[in-house]
Order: structure tokens, then sequence, then C-alpha cells
């Protein structure tokens, strides 16, 4: 198995459209509508944004065996605490040490940061247990609208320097 954690390209923009449809279809059933995720899908992983975010923030994708897996999208760091915004896998690659090479990655060029944030949804239990075994600690719980549908989001912090 080869592994490969490297910045996005251009070129893989067709590929993070599929894992963000496949990976939000099988995350989020049953707790957001479909419909609205593919409104969400269509409009957060379009050519256009997906240029933006790859030209103005840290966007790695897990290449595995020539193959695209997952990606991460990371804040740039400000005043230093940064915000992990997505991390996908392909479902069936999960539990493998992808998400955490992924993770790992981004850590890793957030060199400045002292903290990251990530903020996920709360039936989400998948995602929480990922973040729970990576070290991220409970920050708080808010409820916010999605598309006139209710959410209830815990956000949560992993503290990446020593006091």
């Amino acid at each position: 198995m080869t592994l490969i954690i490297r910045h996005m390209t251009q070129d893989d923009i067709p590929f993070v459209q599929e894992i963000a449809k496949i990976s939000w279809h099988t995350t989020y059933e049953g707790i957001i509508p479909r419909a609205i995720q593919d409104k969400f899908l269509q409009n957060a992983y379009s050519i256009d944004r997906l240029m933006q975010r790859l030209q103005g923030s840290p966007f790695f994708v897990a290449e595995l065996n020539g193959t695209l897996v997952g990606f991460a999208h990371f804040s740039n760091t400000k005043e230093e605490q940064a915000e992990l915004f997505a991390i996908y896998l392909m479902p069936d690659l999960q539990n493998q040490g992808i998400g955490t090479a992924l993770l790992q990655h981004g850590i890793h060029v957030l060199e400045d940061a002292e903290t990251l944030t990530v903020c996920v949804e709360k039936d989400n239990l998948t995602g929480i247990h990922f973040y729970n075994a990576k070290g991220f600690k409970i920050l708080d719980e808010f409820e916010h609208t999605f598309d006139d549908h209710v959410l209830k989001t815990v956000r949560m912090v992993l503290e990446l320097r020593e006091e």
C-alpha cells in the first residue's frame, strides 16, 4: 500500500467532487436530507469554489496506490488558531490510517498554529469518535440552520503546542 499526501491540484477537482459526494451521502444519511446535501455539494464543491480553496488555503489529497481516496481542507493560521474545514475519505477506506495521515500532514504544515478546531455534526458519531481518538476535546455545542434544516453541531479543539 503506497499512500501519498500532497497538495491538491486543479486536475484533482473532479475526484475531490466525487469523494465529497460519496462521503457526504454516507456520512449524513439520516442526519441531513439528501436534497439539502446535494444542494450544498453543488455549491460548496463547484469548480470555482474548489479553485478558490486551492489557491487560498491548505488543501491536501490522499492518493492510495495512484488513486485519490480522500482530502482535507484547512484554514490558514490566524492568531495561532487554525480550523479544519473538511476531511473526507471514501467510506470503504476508513479506519486504515488515511484520515490520520491527512490530519497529521495538515498539522505539520500549520506549524505556527497553537490550536486546531473542527465542527462536527453531533449525530456524526464516526467523526466525533475519530476526533476524540486524535485528542480533540469538546469546546461547545450549538444549533444552526442549514438550508432550513436544524443541525446540532459540536465544536472540538486540539491543542497543538505544549504550554
